[in-house]
């Protein structure tokens, strides 16, 4: 059987074809988890750009999966020159506008966080689990792949050390669920790991108040502490997977005393925490200006911190322009399963 998928046409033309090319390697990984293993062609049908493979007949369970994928906009059966549009519905488990609602100078595409997180989730052992998962975002700024991450209806853990931005993440989180009249309970305290303080503000929610009282919740957990905190504060229970998003130049560095700190030692110092922070078969998805930090520097701390690197080609070339001063890569790498 051939299917064809539509892809959302992004509004940046310089970026456009990047799209392309990180949505084909996005649904080869989504495809990879259903154990459906084929070549995806990219293909325009007029001005629209489309996803289009062979494969044996897919279940609606299975094209519900696929429909998570970040920039599909339309699914359909290709039979010689004809698309039979697929009935497959898009479940959000919160209301879809909760990663783009808020807006900010800097701000990752929501888009992208949900490539990221597809990606790494596919690549885990925790692609199709029955139970929600966990997501960590341990340099979470605003909080788009935590709002990505609830949006599916996982549990989301972010973690920064600007408190502007977690008050703004975690002010605007409490505006949207009164808004959206969603019952939920906000526990404010602190937690000491290894003598420092670290603020907190965990979130408990339901879409409806039914399910809140079966206690069929998720969670949104943001902490304000030093990144290399993540694996003792969630030494009790760790994440699924891990998605982060590097600061991408001098101005976003991480910042100790009055000095910003260089992003390779940041990595050294956080690189073993995240991975400890992770069950083990979970997954990492990392992306980072290479103009600040040299693809092969990153692949061999985040391999020398104990990950497993994903070495297919066809995560491989990922490489692109974002704008003027960022060139935007990505590594993925998972956690041994037994480690």
């Amino acid at each position: 059987m051939v299917y064809s998928f539509q892809l959302w046409r992004h509004p940046n033309i310089h970026y456009r074809e990047a799209v392309q090319r990180l949505s084909r390697c996005e649904l080869l990984a989504m495809l990879s988890s259903l154990s459906v293993e084929t070549n995806i062609q990219e293909e325009y049908i007029g001005s629209a750009a489309f996803l289009t493979f062979e494969s044996r007949p897919l279940s609606l369970a299975e094209l519900a999966w696929l429909r998570r994928h970040s920039c599909i906009v339309f699914m359909a059966e290709k039979r010689d020159c004809f698309l039979l549009p697929l009935s497959v519905s898009s479940a959000s488990f919160l209301p879809e506008e909760l990663p783009e609602v808020l807006k900010y100078k800097g701000k990752t595409s929501p888009a992208f966080s949900r490539m990221m997180l597809n990606i790494a989730l596919s690549m885990s052992r925790y692609a199709h689990s029955d139970l929600p998962v966990t997501v960590l975002d341990p340099l979470c700024g605003r909080g788009t792949g935590l709002f990505s991450a609830l949006l599916t209806g996982d549990n989301a853990v972010g973690m920064d050390e600007d408190s502007r931005d977690l008050k703004e993440a975690g002010d605007y989180f409490s505006r949207f669920l009164k808004l959206h009249r969603l019952k939920h309970t906000l526990s404010v305290g602190s937690e000491t790991v290894r003598s420092h303080a670290v603020p907190s503000r965990v979130f408990r929610f339901a879409p409806t108040k039914e399910q809140f009282q079966k206690g069929d919740t998720r969670y949104l957990s943001l902490y304000e502490g030093d990144t290399a905190l993540a694996a003792s504060l969630l030494k009790k229970s760790p994440a699924h997977i891990l998605i982060a998003d590097l600061p991408y130049g001098v101005q976003h560095a991480p910042q100790t005393g009055r000095h910003p700190e260089p992003f390779q030692t940041m990595l050294l110092r956080a690189l073993p925490s995240w991975r400890k922070a992770l069950r083990p078969g979970g997954a990492m998805a990392l992306s980072f200006n290479t103009l600040t930090l040299k693809a092969e520097t990153v692949r061999s701390m985040v391999s020398d911190a104990g990950f497993s690197l994903c070495d297919s080609p066809a995560f491989s070339g990922l490489s692109h322009t974002v704008e003027q001063a960022i060139i935007r890569d990505l590594v993925f790498a998972t956690v041994p399963e037994h480690s």
